[in-house]
């Protein structure tokens, strides 16, 4: 009988250390896992942290450096390690599945800023990507009315994030319907209306190369009317191949995220605005869902298993309010 027993008494201690238990002084320890290096992700981890220590709780904040692979080996490790529970913004949605699905079988896993749909993942955090793309589209509309052509900047399009974001970019500017299934290839140049989206240039999350793709957009198009900027790093390098190339004020550029000097140009009148995700609530929400999500409490995923986190618009009449509020939160950093 005792072997039973053992087995039985072996079940509940696994039990109890994979949710709740996840190091040697007992206290519950979850994961947040970004994409890449980047004060975006500071910003994130910020929110982390003060959740964390709101709750009573550990949160080891990890930063991959920006290749699938890299984050693949920082999952596993996690894994191996043991943690509660883990928050990731994937950076293939599908080329992660194996190792997320073996997350998933043994602790809650959640996606947020980049999800993973097809994947075993609880739920995802995040902004509606799409939607805020049309955001963007919208913004660019505003700083050049008389139509003409635009360019668009980005990391990379492995993730589904990036994905939607450029594809509600586009189709805001030919004033298509509302459709997140949409896609137009890289090497197309939709037109529509008085816009011309003549290319999507994907830097890998180079900033040498970003700041290249920059500089030869302007050299290839002298008529350029706007810069689009899609990853936190790109508008400022937008902005700085427009300086170099003595074309301040006269392409505009309209960003994503909410970089320093992204804010700064905002300010300045140098780039005309940016949509902010709210990195800190991804932080926050992430630990608070999955400490839940440990204690067996799945109330806190609504239908659908999306937690959608507001975008917001940041123009030169609201950026000084906005970077108060961004500085007070990353205080929490400290």
């Amino acid at each position: 009988m005792r072997y039973p027993l053992l087995a039985l008494v072996a079940l509940a201690a696994f039990s109890f250390v994979s949710c709740g238990q996840g190091n040697k002084e007992g206290v519950r320890r979850v994961a947040v896992v970004s994409n890449c290096v980047d004060p975006f992700w500071n910003v994130c981890a910020a929110g982390a942290r003060a959740k964390a220590d709101e709750l009573g709780i550990e949160v080891e904040v990890v930063f991959p450096d920006g290749s699938a692979q890299d984050q693949k080996q920082k999952l596993e490790d996690l894994r191996i390690r043991g943690v509660d529970g883990i928050a990731v913004s994937a950076l293939d949605a599908s080329g992660l599945n194996d190792v997320l699905n073996a997350i998933a079988a043994e602790m809650p896993l959640i996606t947020q800023d980049s999800d993973a749909p097809g994947s075993d993942r609880v739920c995802f955090i995040g902004v509606d990507n799409y939607a805020a793309g049309r955001v963007v589209g919208k913004l660019v509309k505003e700083a050049c009315p008389d139509g003409g052509k635009v360019a668009i900047f980005i990391g990379r399009l492995e993730q589904q994030n990036s994905r939607d974001r450029r594809q509600g970019v586009i189709d805001e500017l030919l004033d298509r319907d509302f459709d997140s299934s949409r896609f137009d290839e890289v090497g197309s140049v939709p037109k529509g209306g008085k816009y011309e989206v003549i290319g999507t240039l994907v830097d890998n999350s180079d900033q040498s190369q970003a700041k290249a793709s920059a500089e030869d957009t302007l050299t290839a198009h002298p008529d350029l009317a706007c810069m689009v900027g899609l990853f936190a790093y790109n508008p400022p390098n937008c902005l700085e191949a427009a300086r170099s190339a003595g074309k301040l004020g006269e392409v505009k550029i309209v960003g994503f995220d909410e970089d320093d000097v992204t804010l700064e140009g905002i300010e300045a009148g140098t780039i005309y605005a940016t949509v902010s995700q709210n990195p800190y609530e991804y932080g926050s929400e992430s630990v608070r869902v999955l400490n839940a999500l440990c204690d067996g409490d799945k109330s806190v995923i609504p239908a659908g298993g999306v937690i959608t986190v507001p975008s917001e618009a940041v123009r030169k009449d609201n950026v000084v309010a906005f970077r108060k509020a961004l500085e007070e939160r990353r205080q929490g950093d400290q």
